[in-house]
């Protein structure tokens, strides 16, 4: 691999990154509101929709993980 082509890796690393933290608060904050809803709202569409962003948004941040492990791995 050259060193342009190294350099395209890691500064997709870098927004990866940052694409990471972005969506891993977006969760933590969805869930922390989801958990603060009252048990009756928890169970209402409202609450199931929270949910169903929380577990969608833990989705695309374990995809992240996994690419960028892919791309750590290149050599």
């Amino acid at each position: 691999m050259n060193k342009f082509r190294r350099k395209q890796i890691q500064d997709a690393l870098s927004l990866i990154d940052k694409a990471y933290a972005l969506l891993t608060n977006a969760k933590d904050e969805e869930e922390m509101a989801f958990e603060n809803l009252p048990e009756s709202l928890q169970e209402s569409e409202r609450g199931t929709t929270m949910q169903d962003n929380v577990d969608y948004l833990d989705t695309a941040v374990t995809g992240l993980e996994e690419v960028k492990e892919a791309l750590e791995n290149i050599e």
